[in-house]
């Protein structure tokens, strides 16, 4: 006979191994580590369950899960070995009675800490460290039973005859064990879980973090006052002997009334947080709260199920999908920065809206507003050659490459400028913030109508931006060597510009990275402004005394509304020109070869080469590739920063694939009748 410890893997055990290794009597820790090898039989070992012999095969429904089917073959031997049943019925009297299922039904799934770094780095050492099941604990016990990520499915396909069976031997498990409350000790497990999830939600409710964010008259909290009590008259009427069904009802109509009101409270929070700001710590309180209402919820109707067995399996079904989630670090991330992700993406997508033209007064403007970004960038081209000719070690050369075009990009932004290829990012979630009812076919035209304004915008920007640098430089080159008799940049590094920049080389894949870098500064971009606003930095210039003091009450007005204005745009710009000169440094000095493709510092530099070597480039190869890994790099950065910034966006609105589907469908089309509605405005704006 097999030992309980055998060193062979649970799928090779069959199950009159299992059944003849099972010793009631045996310590806790090797009865509970049974029940785990019972459950791992179940889900892996690949012997068939056969009927007994002389009988005919049960009917069994299509897709019926493997596990299934071995439970039932586990019950058919339990009916025909009655040694066998009698030790399992004791095993199950000794573990109903030495494990407290309270914390289980209570607590299981929800974080010991109120903070979500805690959580993490709680659910790290669960992964990393080794489980026991030398344990008093259910919960410690039901995650080493229940650890596979396709548990909830199959105990969700067990049928109503199986249950009943199931029930039964839990009955005779009861009767067994000798307890002189045993069956009312499961309720008042229930009774007890119950108190705890809504005393944890009561004081999550009443947490500084929640409270000050609840609107309007939900921060009075009446429901959570008034939830115990609440749920103690039900207790009363569930305990009364002998029962009265006449006083239950009222007493649970009244409990689920408060109930929903404190959900809908809890709810407010949401609707703040745009006033407010968000963290993750925030997100995952509410979300907290909101987990513990469900689950006092669903353990009372359990208790009061006219099918106890559904219902039982119900909650174990819920308890397994927990017990996968908490197993799962990036499904609690994904989980708390949904939220902030969706948050992010609405702060971008007011700022975006500034970014959309829709008429030809607004295109116009636009290509008004990329020239004079074109006309900035152009000294930000010359400031960049000649940071190249100081000679100066990798970091200090990114670092002043990265000061160069971060004050640029600043500078374009205070004169109310615009550079192209910080569009895309910024309009993406902007875009996406149109998509709130994909059920009508009029909502995916009015986003398809997006989609053709944001494409001329780019146009706009990109036109606006290459005719006005590229001659700029070229202007300038031919100024100075009037002037000095020789061009401000010289011959060679003006050829090394234009190989640079060949469609032959590298330039589509620093292009697309590039991109990258565009999206992240977006990202940058509404965290600040988000971050501005949950430490109320605005009302804090406004208002401290000592600021005022200093400033004076109408200097500092002016300047709390001023950065609220424009903190998104200063920490996007400023970023993104320090990350497009440290990003190649950094690169570099870990032996990556990497530079940076920016459409408008690129076609500077074609026009500053231009300008070195005289006319006679225009008849070189050399050139036209250039002219070509130019029109890539303006296409790649704008594409690959948007579609990042519309993925997130999509993300965090979540968009089903198939309405997915829909929208791209709808654009093809766009395409195909109107190619020229995403090349200029019509006009008349009605008809677009």
């Amino acid at each position: 006979m097999p030992g309980l410890f055998d060193a062979r893997p649970a799928a090779v055990w069959d199950l009159n191994s299992l059944l003849a290794a099972l010793d009631p009597r045996a310590p806790r820790a090797e009865r509970n580590l049974w029940l785990v090898r019972l459950l791992e039989w179940l889900r892996r070992s690949p012997v068939s369950p056969k009927p007994a012999e002389g009988s005919a095969p049960a009917a069994v429904p299509p897709g019926t899960p493997r596990p299934v089917l071995k439970l039932r073959h586990l019950l058919n031997l339990l009916d025909r070995e009655p040694e066998y049943r009698a030790r399992l019925v004791e095993l199950l009297a000794r573990t109903l009675v030495d494990m407290d299922a309270t914390l289980l039904l209570a607590d299981f799934g929800f974080a010991s800490h109120r903070a979500f770094f805690s959580e993490v780095l709680e659910r790290l050492q669960r992964k990393l460290l080794p489980g026991t099941p030398d344990t008093e604990d259910w919960s410690e016990l039901f995650q080493l039973m229940f650890s596979d990520a396709n548990d909830a499915q199959w105990l969700q396909a067990i049928d109503d005859e199986t249950l009943d069976r199931l029930a039964a031997l839990l009955r005779e498990a009861v009767a067994a064990s000798r307890h002189p409350k045993a069956a009312e000790s499961w309720r008042t497990a229930l009774l007890d879980a119950t108190v705890m999830c809504l005393t944890q939600a009561r004081a999550l409710a009443f947490s500084a973090d929640v409270r000050i964010r609840l609107a309007g008259a939900a921060r009075a909290l009446v429901p959570f006052h008034q939830l115990l009590r609440a749920f103690q008259s039900v207790r009363q009427e569930l305990e009364a002997a002998p029962p009265r069904p006449e006083a239950l009802g009222p007493a649970l109509r009244y409990f689920h009334t408060v109930l929903d009101a404190c959900r809908r409270d809890a709810d407010t929070v949401y609707d703040t947080l745009e006033d407010t700001g968000i963290s993750v710590n925030i997100v995952f309180a509410v979300q907290q709260l909101q987990a513990r209402l469900d689950r006092a919820q669903q353990l009372l109707d359990s208790l009061l199920s006219e099918a106890p067995a559904r219902a039982v399996r119900d909650l174990v079904v819920q308890l397994a999908h927990t017990a996968e989630r908490r197993r799962s670090v990036r499904a609690l991330v994904a989980r708390n920065y949904s939220l902030l992700a969706r948050k992010m993406a609405e702060r971008n997508a007011e700022t975006g809206e500034h970014y959309i033209t829709r008429n030809r007064r607004e295109y116009l403007q636009m290509v008004w507003r990329a020239a004079g970004g074109g006309a900035v960038t152009t000294v930000t081209v010359f400031l960049k050659f000649l940071i190249g000719l100081m000679g100066l070690s990798g970091f200090f050369a990114g670092m002043a490459a990265g000061l160069n075009y971060a004050i640029s990009f600043v500078a374009i932004q205070l004169a109310h400028f615009t550079l192209a290829t910080k569009q895309p990012a910024m309009t993406a979630p902007a875009m996406a913030h149109k998509l709130g009812d994909l059920g009508r076919d009029e909502a995916v035209e009015d986003f398809v109508d997006e989609v053709s304004h944001l494409i001329r915008t780019q146009v706009a920007g990109i036109v606006g931006n290459v005719s006005v640098v590229l001659p700029c430089a070229l202007a300038v080159q031919w100024g100075w060597s009037l002037v000095f008799g020789a061009p401000l940049i010289g011959v060679d590094q003006a050829r090394y510009a234009v190989d640079s920049l060949s469609a032959l080389g590298w330039t589509p894949v620093y292009a697309a990275a590039t991109g990258v870098l565009l999206f992240a500064s977006s990202l940058i971009a509404g965290w600040a402004e988000n971050w501005f606003v949950l430490h109320r930095l605005g009302s804090a210039l406004r208002w401290n005394p000592r600021i005022v003091a200093r400033l004076g009450a109408h200097r500092a007005a002016r300047w709390s509304a001023w950065l609220q204005a424009h903190v998104s745009g200063l920490a996007g710009n400023v970023s993104l020109g320090l990350m497009l000169g440290l990003v190649p440094a950094v690169a570099h000095f870990f032996g990556i070869g990497f530079d940076v493709r920016h459409v408008t510092l690129a076609s500077g530099q074609l026009g500053v080469a231009l300008g070195a070597i005289g006319w006679e480039l225009l008849s070189t190869p050399g050139f036209w590739l250039a002219v070509t890994g130019i029109a890539l790099t303006g296409v790649l950065n704008v594409t690959v920063s948007f579609l990042l910034a519309f993925r997130l966006a999509l993300r965090a609105r979540n968009i089903r694939l198939k309405d997915r589907g829909r929208i791209h469908a709808a654009v093809w089309a766009r395409l195909r009748q109107r190619p020229w509605s995403f090349l200029w405005p019509p006009r008349d704006p009605a008809a677009s």
